[in-house]
């Protein structure tokens, strides 16, 4: 005799116990109602959010350090991890560059800007000082210099990657260098801590869903679903941009690894939905991290190319400012030429390198970029408050999808690939790799 069907409310039910992405959606859509329904009670849950940043924000350095170290010191060839931060280097720019050019050639076309005759006195620009702090972006001398530690702990207080990347590729060298007999315990330990962290994640990763509920509810009690339909040109125009390089990434891993780009999102969907959720791609770096190296990734093409792209490839966020420029000068009535144009690009190509944890980053580059032009008034960056934050979905999906795509195609590259795994994990022929400290898995996984 079969076994009796669950009724349907105890199937909900236990889905909702054990799926992630189950109560991360519900949490989403709790979140969305609440900043619709309870404006000011909404805003008083940024804590939520912000509090499960910081936890993910502990875990992300010793995390790459130790992924890093034990990647080196297992491959035993610290040429082979130079290269892969070479051709790591060579992707970023060919695929940030990119999505700049895509980005201007939108604007041309779909002019969003175009007709509304915005008078550049009339905007505060004081705004825009609030929201960046009165910060700036670092010159590129000033960039090299920030990403060399000036004391091994301090890498680590200050939650520098770049840093911290650097350490770790010193001290995997050193590893080497010594041979596993002179210091047989050190490689053990750090394997031990880099468990310990995974189980750390997975603890926090349960409190995952309140961040979303959080995050959402403050986003609509604060924007509401207004400023949707004043930028519904620019709205619209950035995220068609960004499906379309999107599908760009999808063509460039299919024909450089032959894995789909659909299957992976699959494979990835509740860290998807929670980066989406919180609007940040930082709170999901530990997961993705253990889910590329789950299809088939070598830890150290995982451990170098994913922290650095936080940093050197933010293809959503190049997509943003070349559009957002081009908005703001069409807005004021100002006409870029071709020349003017290619300045843009050449501007974005080295301001959005060093965007990373600053705050207001992309006011900082949108100022510098038209500072650089002389031809349109710092002040008129203010015009893309609005919808700053309507952005960072679209943001965040390509600087996070743009990134794996990376780590795929440079250990396709550098033959750091199980292709094998890869293939299997993807079509579900193979189990997702096993979750720490009993963290919820959602049954479709």
């Amino acid at each position: 005799m079969p076994p009796p069907v669950p009724s349907l409310p105890r199937r909900v039910a236990r889905t909702l116990r054990t799926s992630l992405f189950a109560q991360v959606t519900c949490a989403l859509v709790l979140g969305i109602a609440v900043g619709k329904l309870w404006p000011g009670f909404a805003a008083e849950l940024q804590p939520l959010g912000d509090g499960f940043t910081r936890l993910i924000k502990t875990i992300i350095s010793p995390l790459v350090f130790c992924v890093v170290v034990v990647g080196i010191a297992k491959a035993g060839d610290l040429k082979a991890f130079g290269r892969i931060g070479l051709k790591a280097l060579i992707w970023f720019e060919v695929a940030s560059t990119l999505a700049l050019l895509i980005g201007l050639l939108a604007a041309n076309v779909v002019q969003p800007g175009s007709g509304m005759n915005v008078d550049p006195a009339s905007l505060d620009s004081s705004a825009v000082d609030a929201k960046t702090g009165g910060g700036s972006l670092p010159s590129t001398t000033e960039f090299v210099l920030n990403a060399l530690p000036t004391s091994f702990i301090g890498a680590f207080a200050e939650n520098s990657l770049l840093q911290v990347l650097i350490l770790a590729c010193l001290v995997g060298a050193a590893l080497l260098h010594l041979g596993r007999t002179k210091v047989p315990q050190v490689l053990p330990a750090i394997e031990q801590a880099q468990e310990i962290i995974f189980a750390i994640v997975g603890f926090v990763m349960r409190l995952a869903p309140i961040a979303v509920f959080g995050a959402m509810a403050v986003l609509i009690g604060q924007y509401g679903l207004g400023v949707i339909e004043t930028y519904a040109k620019l709205i619209i125009l950035c995220y068609a941009a960004a499906a379309f390089f999107i599908a760009l990434l999808a063509l460039a891993l299919k024909a450089l690894t032959g894995l789909s780009l659909w299957k992976f999102l699959r494979y990835i969907r509740e860290e998807m939905l929670l980066a989406l959720g919180t609007a940040s791609t930082e709170s999901v770096m530990p997961r993705v991290m253990q889910k590329l190296r789950g299809a088939g990734a070598r830890d150290d093409a995982v451990g170098l190319v994913l922290p650095t792209g936080y940093s050197f490839n933010l293809d959503g966020a190049s997509l943003y400012l070349s559009i957002g420029t081009l908005f703001i000068a069409q807005a004021v009535g100002v006409d870029l030429s071709l020349g003017q144009q290619i300045t843009v690009v050449l501007v974005l190509m080295l301001t959005s390198k060093g965007m990373a944890g600053i705050p207001g980053s992309a006011f900082l580059a949108l100022s510098a970029t038209a500072s650089s032009l002389g031809a349109i008034p710092a002040g008129a960056v203010a015009l893309l408050l609005g919808v700053d934050r309507i952005m960072d979905s679209m943001r965040v999906v390509t600087n996070l999808l743009g990134n794996c795509v990376a780590v795929f195609a440079v250990s396709r590259w550098e033959g750091a690939l199980d292709m094998d795994k890869a293939k299997k994990v993807l079509d579900g022929e193979e189990p997702v790799p096993a979750q720490t400290a009993k963290e919820p898995v959602s049954e479709a996984s």
